[in-house]
This record gives structure tokens, C-alpha cells and sequence, in this order.
């Protein structure tokens, strides 16, 4: 059965006694990423923080803390990626001409994003300030998203399977940025970069949309080294053992429908502003550099 939102996996995670709720007072200042660092580095449980200071919103954390636990969130379709990464076959080949590859169509299927009309994701609104406002490092130049998950297409090929879904950073205050806005850190050659330069050379702004939460396989779909041209939902369906599901309307960029966040926007052209510091996980911070600026224009929420 497919773990396709992050209610629950968390539900599953505290029932085998993966995930530890944390129900005092946590400060997203620096205190509640330090409780992260201590439990990562003794091999700990995940954490529900279920009280964040001025945040009507928990915050879950080190869900792919330890091998065990990352085994036991895809323990129904690790299998089955197994299986299409040993047959070294491009999966567009697989649903193309699934009669030559009888034993893998099935799993291939799980590739193909269904599109729907609506989702849980919408169901609410907030604005940007009422995220939490995690900060990891006294020297941070503000609170950060560091597991979002970047959505874009390309604007003269617009599709699913054309889609780049990528791991970016995002600055949600701080520096120059204004109350609707947002940085995002990520380099040129990138999916995104591509699109946002194609957007430019047109003229016009890129659309954005940032996801956060829903099915783990998500996440870890956002940071996977794909081959050039795949897009990061096919692997994510698989990961899941369920198709994406995916909330396409006419005119917009589509959405994520079982996300438990949703930051709805655009790159303004030609506009950038200083992003950072930040601590990096490798122990030093990455100095301040100008990158282009999102201007948000919805917040949803499950």
C-alpha cells in the first residue's frame, strides 16, 4: 500500500516506534535544528514537533534519518524501482512498447502523473509568514525551506513528463526580500534555470510552484540524479507505488494534490537580490550571492 501523504507516514512511522512527538515549546530560531542535529548524530527517531513557537503548524524532521528507517517508509516499492533500474531499459521505451517488457509494464504505468481537478492541498490558505520560520544558524540570513520541492516547466513545452522537479533551497524572509516574497537558490544548468532562461529570452515571468510534505517518495524523487529529459514524477509514482497525482487546470502550472503545502508564484525576470548566508550541511556557510527572486501570489495548505 502506497504511503502517499505525510500524515501517514508519520501515523506509520510512530507505530513501529520510528518517530519520537515532541510536545514541549520548540523555537524555530535555532533551537528546534539543533534538536534535529543531536537526534540525527545518535542515530534517533524522527521528530513531530507538535508545538512550534508563533506557528499554528507542526514540523516533522529527520524522516530519512537512519538506512533502517528510510527502508521501512518504501518498504512496498523498493522492489519494484529495484526491478526497472536492473533492466537498464529507458522507461519511456517501457510505455511505448510495453509487450516487450511484459514484467515491467505494470510498475511502468505507476510512471504516467493522473491528472485530476482537485486535491486536499487546496483546501486552505495562509500567508507566507505563517510558515514556519525555521532559522539553523546564527548567521543564516534568515528561515529557509530545505526540503521543498521545486515544480516548473519549460514554456514552450509544456507537459508532466516534460516537468523539472528539483530540491532548491528557499529563502522565505530576510535581506532585500519583501513580504511576498521568496529566494531560490539553484544554478543555471539546472531543470529550473533552463526554463527560467527560455521564460526570459520570451519575455515573460516563470511560473513556480513550490511543494512541501505529501509522499516521501516526493521528496526523495527532487533530489535524484535522473537521466536528461526524465521527468522527477515518473520516478516519484514508482517510489510511491501510485501514480502523482496531479491538479491541472487550464492556464496554470499544475500542483501537487496531496502536498501539504503549496507556494504558488513566479520568477520576475531580470530580478535578483542577495540570497543567504547559509549553513551548510558540509560545515561551513555558503556566502551571500545574488539569485533570482519568486514573487508568491498564493499559499495553500492542507
Amino acid at each position: 500500500m502506497a504511503v502517499n501523504s505525510l500524515e501517514k507516514c508519520v501515523r506509520e512511522l510512530e507505530s513501529q516506534g520510528f518517530l519520537l512527538r515532541y510536545e514541549h515549546v520548540a523555537d524555530p530560531y535555532l533551537e528546534m535544528a539543533e534538536i534535529q542535529r543531536r537526534v540525527f548524530a545518535n542515530n534517533g527517531p524522527a521528530i513531530l514537533f507538535t508545538n512550534v513557537k508563533d506557528c499554528q503548524f507542526p514540523v516533522v524532521s529527520n524522516l530519512f534519518g537512519t538506512l533502517e528507517r528510510s527502508q521501512f517508509i518504501f518498504r512496498n516499492s523498493l522492489d519494484q524501482v529495484r526491478r526497472l533500474v536492473q533492466a537498464k531499459v529507458d522507461p519511456s521505451q517501457i510505455l511505448r512498447r510495453p509487450w516487450r517488457h511484459v514484467g515491467l509494464a505494470r510498475q511502468a504505468l505507476k510512471m504516467i502523473p493522473k491528472r485530476c481537478s482537485r486535491g486536499a492541498v487546496l483546501k486552505h490558505r495562509c500567508e507566507l509568514s505563517d510558515l514556519p520560520q525555521i532559522q539553523s544558524w546564527p548567521r543564516d540570513g534568515g528561515p529557509f525551506i530545505t526540503l521543498p520541492q521545486v515544480f516548473s516547466q519549460h514554456p514552450e513545452q509544456v507537459g508532466l513528463l516534460q516537468s523539472n522537479l528539483g530540491m532548491y533551497r528557499v529563502q522565505l524572509a530576510g535581506g532585500d526580500y519583501l513580504a511576498n516574497q521568496v529566494g531560490l537558490h539553484y544554478q543555471i544548468h539546472r531543470g529550473i534555470g533552463v526554463h527560467q532562461q527560455a521564460a526570459k529570452d520570451l519575455g515573460k515571468p516563470l511560473k513556480i510552484n513550490i511543494f512541501v510534505g505529501g509522499s516521501p517518495a516526493m521528496t526523495v524523487a527532487a533530489v535524484m540524479p535522473l537521466p536528461e529529459g526524465m521527468s522527477e514524477l515518473t520516478f516519484a509514482g514508482v517510489l510511491n507505488g501510485e501514480r502523482i497525482n496531479m491538479i491541472c487546470q487550464t492556464g496554470e502550472l499544475p500542483i501537487y494534490a496531496d502536498a501539504d503545502f503549496c507556494i504558488q508564484g513566479e520568477i520576475i525576470p531580470d530580478e535578483l537580490k542577495p540570497e543567504g548566508p547559509f549553513g551548510d550541511h558540509l560545515g561551513y556557510y555558503s556566502l551571500i550571492h545574488d539569485f533570482p527572486v519568486m514573487r508568491v501570489t498564493n499559499v495553500f495548505h492542507r
